[in-house]
């Protein structure tokens, strides 16, 4: 398999050499992040009325106190799906004054990819 070279395609590339079945359906994490309780809530209230993510669950970083939605979507981890998911995510966040930070998976030991 081929990707592309940046941060997606490196993951992708990295997880196909453990042996990741990346034609599968697994659970894709994307995070967000927000200055304010109020803006994570409200965040995660647009997710719910969207039906985008099913499960998306709020955390508070103990080093910085920025909190973090993690948003959980079952999808085929192909490099443009991601990649839009992202953008979109990107984009819905922006609107609730957050932002991006990524997306993983996690792995058979339960560690985050």
């Amino acid at each position: 398999m081929h990707f592309p070279d940046d941060d997606t395609g490196q993951i992708l590339q990295q997880m196909h050499e453990q042996g990741v079945d990346l034609t599968q359906l697994h659970c894709v994490d994307f995070f967000l992040l927000f200055e304010q309780q109020a803006h994570a809530q409200g965040f995660i209230d647009a997710l719910a009325h969207a039906e985008v993510a099913p499960k998306a669950s709020l955390s508070t970083c103990p080093d910085t106190g920025v909190f973090e939605v993690k948003a959980s979507i079952t999808m085929v981890p192909e490099y443009e799906l991601i990649n839009n998911m992202e953008a979109y995510l990107e984009s819905l966040a922006d609107k609730h004054n957050g932002y991006g930070d990524g997306w993983g998976m996690l792995d058979e030991s339960g560690a985050e990819q």
